[in-house]
């Protein structure tokens, strides 16, 4: 192992951060690991929005499920697929060759492109004792944000992340055992079984743990409940009028 390794094993999402500033000189840090994460064909196409207007934060506090960790953070940035910008690339070599933008193969592209410079970000942050939190409630209300935050056509705010010097302790959760999610050759859904309910016996042991009793329900009981509740189904119609996904 080595001491990239062992950063990325402790990683755990924060949620109470206290008021010291992140500098300007590590926000630079941060978005220049971000812009050294891997991207399909150098289209990079993603762009990091700075929310620092505390006004701001507070209305995309009210359109996230009212998470005050929002508000509180020193550090909040959105993380937007964009094609927009390629579209402007594209504008200056038009011709009469018809154009694809808005593919669902480019949106795709788009999407994971922000992921993983997100990711980046994410880990060049914990690297310098900074926490943070991937925020997918900005998605409960994409139009709304997307307003606020003047979108063009062809972006929509994939997540949101809060930054800052973490105010709590608390350890990685545990994750899936290595059986569960790698393969050999091919997927073999069979061998996932044992793996699983091993998980949700160490999962049962861990909600118990952590609410002192208050919650008490598996992985697969947690995820049968989540797949059962209806979650952000104007996504699609969202997409759209985006222009995303017009194939």
């Amino acid at each position: 192992m080595n001491e990239v390794i062992d950063l990325l094993m402790k990683h755990t999402s924060m949620r109470k951060f206290t008021e010291q500033p992140v500098t300007d000189e590590q926000l630079r840090a941060i978005v220049t690991s971000a812009q050294s994460a891997s991207t399909s064909s150098n289209v990079q196409a993603y762009s990091i929005i700075r929310v620092s207007d505390q006004g701001m934060k507070q209305q995309l506090s009210v359109l996230s499920a009212n998470y005050s960790y929002i508000v509180e953070c020193p550090l909040f940035l959105v993380w937007c697929a964009d094609l927009h910008r390629l579209h402007k690339a594209y504008g200056k070599h038009e011709d009469d060759e018809p154009v694809y933008i808005g593919t669902t193969e480019n949106l795709i592209v788009a999407t994971v492109d922000a992921s993983l410079a997100a990711q980046n970000a994410a880990i060049a942050a914990e690297s310098m004792g900074l926490g943070i939190v991937y925020i997918g409630g900005i998605r409960n209300h994409i139009a709304e944000v997307s307003k606020l935050l003047k979108l063009p056509q062809h972006v929509y705010p994939v997540f949101g992340m809060c930054i800052g010097y973490p105010d709590q302790q608390s350890g990685p959760r545990p994750r899936l055992p290595l059986d569960a999610v790698l393969h050999e050759n091919t997927y073999d859904s069979d061998r996932m079984t044992k793996p699983v309910e091993d998980y949700d016996r160490t999962m049962k042991e861990y909600i118990t743990l952590r609410t002192g009793g208050k919650r008490t329900s598996t992985w697969t009981e947690d995820m049968a409940n989540k797949l059962k509740t209806p979650a952000r189904l104007h996504m699609k119609s969202y997409l759209e009028e985006q222009g995303f996904g017009r194939d």
